[in-house]
């Protein structure tokens, strides 16, 4: 199955560079472009795209009033951006967003952030996660959980904001069994996805800075 992309940003270079990106994903392929907010809704309405890239600042409308309009619509807004202020990140997860990027996380973040958007999930920039996290740490009843030696361990790195890839590869498994260890996680803690994990790690102390 392959996910159909809108890119809506209004710099050409981002909107190219990010379609050779996605592209070059087998499993991926970009259906449409727009180069401001408005066009940007009016063309996930009318392509019906499963996925839009959406800039923070735009002309006609910003990535905020992108996800706003298009909420219910079943297509997963992630907001893609240079500025990763606080009120920007609670703004877009408030009105629906299916993930929050910065550009300079590079290629890989962002087609895990697609990815994780079409499996019901929510990535955000490793960066922003741990800054928002440790400000507000999130009170979780299931602080007497009791977690495996590795499953400690990986979700003081998720809380952390390591991706699965580098999980992994800093210790020595596969990420498919990176991957079973974090849903194993997410049963033990009812934790819906990687956020709520590292939001509960650091309101249980599991994570410390």
């Amino acid at each position: 199955m392959v996910t159909r992309i809108l890119i809506a940003d209004d710099q050409e270079g981002i909107r190219s560079a990010f379609r050779m990106i996605l592209d070059a994903q087998p499993d991926m392929t970009v259906v449409a472009e727009a180069s401001d907010g408005r066009a940007a809704i009016d063309t996930a309405r009318t392509v019906e795209p499963d996925v839009v890239l959406a800039d923070i600042r735009m002309p006609g409308a910003d990535g905020i009033e992108v996800t706003r309009a298009l909420a219910g619509t079943g297509i997963h807004v992630v907001v893609v951006t240079t500025f990763g202020l606080d009120e920007y990140v609670h703004a877009a997860l408030h009105h629906g967003a299916a993930g929050f990027v910065l550009k300079r996380s590079g290629p890989t973040l962002l087609i895990e952030a697609i990815r994780a958007a079409m499996n019901g999930d929510v990535l955000i920039s490793p960066q922003l996660t741990v800054r928002l996290l440790r400000r507000r740490g999130l009170p979780h009843e299931s602080s007497s959980v009791v977690l495996t030696e590795r499953e400690d361990q990986i979700v003081a790195m998720v809380a952390h904001g390591m991706t699965n890839a580098e999980i992994a590869a800093e210790l020595f498994l596969s990420p498919g069994t990176v991957k079973n260890h974090i849903a194993s996680v997410q049963n033990k803690t009812s934790t819906r996805n990687r956020v709520a994990i590292a939001a509960w790690a650091w309101a249980t102390g599991r994570a410390k800075p």
